[in-house]
């Protein structure tokens, strides 16, 4: 584990690390005391979407604070056969070994939009180690894919680009990375004002990088290939640990779906509510999400 510079001017009181997850680095950032809690963010943001939440979280929690692989200062492992690099099962085995490389063998964890697939198969493939699992405006992938229809296709439709053969969403994106994504987080923030532009400028960073783009797309290729094959063989499998799940009153996920029924044949424990915002409530209406974790965890 390495010391490394972070952002003190946006997580003041945070320690920055690069940990060994297995062989894969994970720059992790470290605040605060008590039980452990994990908290993973998802596409296109980096860790620094938890600063409006993580500094509350840290006067209770020991809070961890990582890069996904592939995304932000993580490594940029190539796909693999079958992107099994991506898959969410290997992103999970690099979560579990940073809360080990920290001494936490079992803690409460949270994750947004791609972190919370991540949760979702931790919660399967460790479960020894999930204590409480909190989903931020997702519904299980398979049951997306399953339920497509023309409005989620429009909504959602770099689903489909991102998941396309290599090089075509990678060239296509090159041309203006900072529009799509700019475009990207504008279309699912619905709080005006809620982007500080500190953090954004990190996510235009991060995204300037060829080699984030290409792992952006395997991560939604093996959404779309291998993640499912692992779901389908854990067809049978509940989730045991308390769920609480999240989502934006004035997004897709809650509009589409029935979040808690899509839950509830996923796991035995599962409550939740809409909070009312977009795509992400820690940026968007962090007060709301802080009152649902703290009732929660």
């Amino acid at each position: 584990m390495k010391t490394v510079t972070g952002h003190s001017d946006i997580l003041p009181d945070f320690r920055w690390y690069d940990i060994n997850a297995d062989g894969i680095r994970i720059r992790t950032a470290v605040g605060g005391s008590g039980p452990p809690l994990l908290l993973l963010h998802g596409h296109p943001q980096t860790h620094l979407t938890w600063h409006k939440v993580a500094p509350r979280l840290a006067q209770r929690f020991t809070v961890v604070l990582p890069d996904l692989r592939g995304y932000g200062d993580s490594a940029k492992p190539e796909g693999g056969p079958g992107h099994a690099n991506y898959s969410k099962r290997a992103m999970a085995s690099d979560q579990v070994a940073v809360m080990r490389a920290l001494g936490h063998e079992r803690f409460a964890v949270v994750g947004h939009d791609r972190g919370a697939r991540v949760v979702h198969r931790m919660a399967l493939d460790f479960p020894q180690a999930v204590s409480k699992l909190v989903l931020l405006d997702i519904a299980p992938t398979a049951t997306m894919y399953a339920r497509t229809n023309m409005e989620f296709a429009k909504r959602y439709f770099w689903w489909f680009f991102l998941i396309q053969p290599y090089p075509l969403p990678e060239r296509l994106i090159n041309a203006d990375p900072d529009f799509f994504l700019e475009t990207h987080i504008a279309g699912q923030i619905k709080i005006e004002g809620a982007s500080d532009p500190r953090v954004m400028a990190e996510y235009r960073r991060c995204y300037a990088d060829p080699a984030t783009r290409h792992a952006i797309c395997e991560d939604y290729r093996a959404a779309a290939s291998i993640d499912l094959e692992h779901d389908a063989a854990d067809s049978d499998k509940k989730i045991n640990a308390p769920l609480l799940a999240l989502w934006g009153g004035r997004g897709t996920v809650g509009a589409l779906y029935d979040v808690l029924e899509t839950w509830r044949e996923k796991a035995h424990d599962v409550r939740g509510h809409a909070i009312d915002c977009g795509h992400s409530p820690q940026e968007e209406k962090p007060e709301a999400l802080l009152e649902a974790l703290d009732a929660f965890l």
